[in-house]
């Protein structure tokens, strides 16, 4: 059973690097550990307490999948997918008996253009950090597919 943060009415949330690391203080750990991944999405650089000495990663994306073991390993998995820095305006949090489940959009600016993407994240807590994350990504849609997909769908909700 999960259950969604409540926020206002909404469930889908903004919320920058600055306020994540700000938001670090919340009494709620599942949402503490949030917003720290969050920052860690933002930024490429893992907030102290975010992560279990020996996490493990495994990262599918589009027609591929890879894994790491250990915080250097998974930030270097990070870095060599998502280099540049990003935002992450939107994200979704629901909570599992192990940890919780975190949706987000990220979009960054690389090359010279505009990318997107969104991203599901299973994290398992053990010892009030996460030690297992899958992370399921759609891959990174440049401008043309962006402006592709604008154009060719409507969609029902942002």
């Amino acid at each position: 059973m999960t259950t969604t943060t409540p926020a206002a009415a909404d469930p889908v949330r903004s919320l920058g690097a600055t306020e994540a690391v700000e938001a670090t203080d919340a009494a709620d750990p599942t949402e503490r550990l949030a917003a720290l991944l969050i920052a860690f999405l933002e930024t490429g650089a893992p907030p102290d307490g975010l992560f279990h000495p020996e996490v493990f990663c495994d990262l599918t994306v589009p027609q591929w999948r890879l894994q790491a073991r250990g915080v250097p390993g998974l930030v270097a998995l990070r870095r060599g997918g998502h280099p540049a820095p990003r935002a992450v305006p939107r994200h979704r949090l629901d909570r599992t008996g192990t940890g919780f489940v975190l949706e987000v959009e990220e979009s960054w600016e690389q090359g010279g253009q505009r990318w997107y993407c969104r991203e599901l994240l299973r994290a398992d807590v053990r010892g009030g950090a996460v030690d297992r994350l899958a992370v399921y990504c759609t891959g990174d849609w440049d401008a043309e597919q962006q402006r592709r997909h604008r154009t060719e769908v409507t969609l029902l909700e942002p």
